[in-house]
């Protein structure tokens, strides 16, 4: 490297799932530890990978085992205390009714669940969540994953 040292870029990576109900709703989950609510997910342990990860934290949340499929998005978003963080997002697809009755939320982590419609999204979390969630649905539509930073595609950030 001619003597220049890289400053290589050790993110945290974390994984969630989208989960749909018939009617199109998401379902979000209302973490005991944040003032917002959420998807499922959560951290990328050591030696897991983002996919075992995202289905880790639906089981350990949600008590159910669905089967995950494509990636929908992956999102770069820096956090200024937390530092670089890649967020990668996985299509859980539409869960059948006995699924959704067989949800046991995990009592110390989670408050409560609901499905919540595209556009009553915003309003129940963070604009840069939303975002990330609101492209994944465009990307599950169109079948093809999107690259995000901070929730928006590139050709959207600001330069």
């Amino acid at each position: 490297m001619g003597g220049h040292e890289a400053k290589i870029a050790h993110p945290r990576m974390a994984a969630g799932a989208l989960f749909f109900d018939a009617r199109g709703r998401v379902l979000m989950v209302e973490p005991t530890y944040k003032d917002y609510w959420d998807i499922p997910g959560g951290y990328v342990e050591t030696g897991e990978s983002p996919f075992q990860a995202a289905s880790r934290e639906v089981r350990e949340e949600l008590g159910i085992t669905p089967t995950l499929s494509r990636l929908l998005a992956v999102d770069w978003a820096p956090n200024a205390t937390e530092g670089d963080k890649v967020l990668y997002l996985f299509d859980g697809g539409q869960l059948a009714p006995e699924t959704v009755a067989g949800i046991r939320p995990q009592a110390e982590e989670l408050k409560g669940i609901t499905f919540v419609d595209p556009s009553d999204i915003a309003d129940r979390t963070i604009p840069r969540l939303a975002r990330r969630i609101l492209a994944a649905i465009e990307a599950r539509a169109e079948s093809a994953p999107v690259y995000l930073e901070h929730g928006k595609a590139p050709s959207d950030v600001a330069a």
